[in-house]
């Protein structure tokens, strides 16, 4: 990304630091709970995207990943070779899907398996926000950018809480849990930033605000969870 224009305007401390706060270089590693006596849930999220790079709100934008975020994908393909998996979902985005082809690409068997989408998977939609900064947000207004990104219900111009988000997952996880168990089947899921947070909040207990302050990598680490 050129900051030219951003040093013009501000320090190129304070550019530095919005830079900063907003690359997730605190993010924890995902929990994993891989019990093979219960079918598996293994849910990841897309690798970094031309629109992550640059700061963008992406929401339903279709970027393609960029050469970290192919990367950050082939990390993650070492640590899932030799996972047994038996359905792959991914969110209907092109970077979802991606992510998914390169994130089993070392595993024999589930590289050839089809890769299922669905819409309930895809990353939250930011309306209006689409396409604009949040890096000049975080200089001009940070408060704003806080509860744009990080408020549990509060709703963007013609777009979607987390709450909204949380829901449409919930739904997924409603339907895939008991075929799961039906078939002691495991499912790969490669889905978004926000979409990932419901899972976290219905399988490791998550509060509304845990859930709409939790990060997750971009790419690199997979959370698991045994269905008991």
């Amino acid at each position: 990304m050129d900051l030219t224009a951003l040093y013009q305007n501000y320090t190129k401390k304070q550019v530095d630091e919005a830079v900063a706060y907003l690359s997730y270089h605190d993010v924890k590693p995902l929990p994993k709970d891989e019990n093979p006596s219960y079918p598996i849930l293994y849910v990841f999220r897309h690798g970094q995207t031309t629109d992550n790079a640059d700061f963008l709100f992406s929401g339903w934008r279709d970027p393609e990943l960029t050469e970290l975020g192919v990367h950050q994908a082939t990390i993650l393909a070492e640590k899932l070779k030799a996972k047994k998996l038996h359905m792959l979902v991914a969110s209907d985005q092109r970077r979802a899907i991606k992510t998914m082809e390169l994130a089993v690409a070392l595993n024999a068997a589930a590289k050839a398996l089809e890769i299922h989408t669905d819409a309930r998977l895809k990353e939250r939609s930011y309306g209006d926000l689409q396409g604009t900064s949040k890096l000049e947000m975080q200089l001009t207004n940070p408060a704003h950018l806080a509860e744009e990104r990080r408020s549990y219900d509060f709703i963007p111009p013609n777009g979607e809480s987390t709450a909204m988000v949380v829901q449409r997952v919930k739904r997924f996880i409603e339907e895939i849990v008991p075929l799961m168990q039906m078939y002691h089947m495991n499912v790969a899921v490669s889905c978004h930033g926000n979409s990932i947070r419901g899972f976290r909040q219905v399988f490791e207990g998550l509060t509304n605000d845990q859930t709409a302050l939790v990060e997750s990598p971009l790419g690199q680490d997979y959370a698991a969870y045994s269905i008991k």
